[in-house]
């Protein structure tokens, strides 16, 4: 077999295993009936590390993930808030209320969908935040990631305070 030929069944190869990897992978999972708040809560993490929430206990540092704590009036901030989640690449907000948004976070390659929920919590002063892959075990960062560029932004337009987190 000739070098060409070995080239083009392995190049063959690489594309069968591709489709059956995007076949199997690139999905976006059903929505989690969890959502929303339950309690005045967000919904608990799963045990597995593809989460972060500001509603997990401070010792559980796998999952635990600061509140966004206002800087301005809660309605401003709300406001900011829900423009940082509509900027950001690959997202739609599915639900918006006066101190509840929700949106669908789609990784650009894979077709993966993450969930990302906000709270207004303005007797405490914060936004609680979570963040979940729907699928697989781990998310290499991925939603912790997620919520800190979410908080970056929010700082920046200086209605969110940077510093210490409180809980």
């Amino acid at each position: 077999m000739g070098t060409a030929s070995t080239a083009a069944v392995r190049l063959s190869r690489f594309f069968f295993v591709w489709g059956i990897s995007m076949a199997l992978f690139s999905c976006a999972g059903t929505r989690p009936t969890n959502l929303g708040l339950t309690d005045g809560r967000l919904a608990a993490c799963p045990s597995s590390p593809n989460c972060v929430s500001s509603d997990a206990a401070v010792s559980d540092t796998t999952h635990y993930v600061a509140p966004l704590v206002l800087a301005t009036d809660p309605a401003t901030a709300w406001r900011a808030a829900g423009q940082v989640v509509t900027r950001q690449p690959r997202t739609q907000i599915i639900e918006e209320s006066p101190e509840y948004l929700y949106a669908e976070c789609t990784s650009a390659r894979m077709g993966f969908v993450d969930d990302l929920e906000l709270n207004l919590r303005p007797a405490e002063g914060v936004i609680a935040v979570r963040s979940a892959s729907r699928i697989g075990y781990g998310d290499l960062g991925v939603n912790r990631k997620r919520v800190e560029d979410v908080r970056g932004a929010l700082i920046a337009e200086g209605v969110v305070r940077p510093g210490p987190e409180r809980r």
